[in-house]
């Protein structure tokens, strides 16, 4: 358990503006990780590993992408328990993102609202921090063959805002090639709402595209690197069942190694009439659950029972990690759970998949 208990931490983030408190938390991860001050919020890893697209993971609890977007707190946030860890989304160039304000809770919803636009430091300096990191410098040591590292490293890739949509590959390839030789597996962000047209990728023609350019150029970076790094698509909530079923065939199609369901959502069904509720953007937290939960069995059954799924979208209990496995993912990521909830959520959720699944 943490030194720090997150309830004494949780009033006063909650009293600053969402993105300066986000601000904060990570920067306080990147100058106490690997310090004796990472004892306040690291929390022993729960043993349960599985093995799903060649990797094994310690637990079936990870982080998604989103909160470290520039790679800076890889080992403060691989502390916290988590089986795995995400980090990013990346573009190739640096860029501001949306207009501030950008980020909104809606505690009532045990929600928040962000359309930050994939505001980064840019490919340059996001691959400079994981190598970097303690974990990244671990993984290349000689004895790293005969001690398992204790996390797995997702790398989440995306398109520039000002790229246009038919350069949007260029992009993807850009970024596929920079983080290849750093990555655990790779995450292709085709999902997020607050890019321009971004979800478009999501299309059948489009997203055949696209797919078929990464696993052209993977076998081009395999024989590269001397490895296969696993490819993660993550797609929206926001689909029916139709749809889900398309992508479903075109990820197999094309030898993907996996699926994340599900970025945030469009729909403001769950949170009408609160404060911040018309604010543009993406909704994550526990409005998210059901319509994630709904899309992951869709997956799971036009995938079958071997392919991996890693589920989120409103995990906010362990409970709620445990329907995720439930409804058909093999992993389970939280984000907005972990901002409510603080480090505990984690060994919580991974304890009770533990016993549970």
């Amino acid at each position: 358990m943490a030194l720090i208990p997150y309830a004494l931490a949780r009033p006063f983030l909650f009293s600053l503006d969402p993105e300066t408190a986000h601000e904060l938390t990570v920067q306080a991860l990147a100058l106490t990780q690997g310090t004796p001050l990472q004892l306040a919020y690291c929390t022993s890893r729960v043993n349960d590993p599985i093995t799903l697209a060649g990797l094994t993971f310690a637990n079936r609890v990870g982080l998604a992408a989103g909160l470290d977007k520039n790679a800076r707190c890889i080992d403060g946030l691989g502390a916290m328990g988590f089986g795995f860890v995400e980090v990013g989304t990346v573009t190739p160039l640096a860029q501001p993102g949306n207009p501030k304000p950008r980020l909104f809770r809606l505690p009532q919803a045990r929600a928040l609202i962000n359309r930050f636009g994939f505001n980064n430091e840019g490919l340059a300096s996001f691959v400079a921090n994981v190598k970097s990191s303690s974990f990244y410098r671990q993984r290349q040591s000689p004895s790293a063959a005969k001690v398992p590292l204790p996390m797995v490293l997702g790398l989440n890739i995306g398109k520039n805002a000002a790229t246009p949509m038919e350069r949007a590959t260029d992009d993807y390839l850009t970024c596929l090639d920079a983080v290849y030789p750093y990555a655990d597996y790779v995450a292709v962000n085709i999902s997020s709402p607050n890019t321009k047209n971004l979800r478009a990728l999501q299309s059948d023609e489009a997203l055949d595209s696209l797919l078929g350019a990464i696993a052209k150029r993977r076998q081009t970076l395999a024989a590269q690197h001397g490895k296969q790094t696993p490819i993660f698509v993550k797609i929206a909530p926001d689909l029916v069942a139709s749809q889900v079923a398309v992508i479903a065939a075109t990820l197999m199609r094309h030898g993907m190694d996996g699926v994340i369901a599900t970025n945030t959502t469009l729909s403001r069904d769950a949170v009408q009439g609160l404060a911040h509720a018309d604010e543009a953007g993406g909704l994550s937290g526990a409005p998210v659950l059901a319509m994630s939960n709904c899309v992951i069995g869709q997956l799971r059954a036009a995938l079958g029972p071997g392919f991996p799924i890693i589920g989120v979208g409103g995990v906010m209990t362990a409970a709620d990690a445990v329907s995720k496995i439930k409804a058909g993912a093999d992993l389970v990521q939280i984000y907005t759970g972990l901002i409510y909830r603080g480090p505990d959520l984690v060994k919580q959720a991974a304890a009770l998949i533990k016993t549970s699944c």
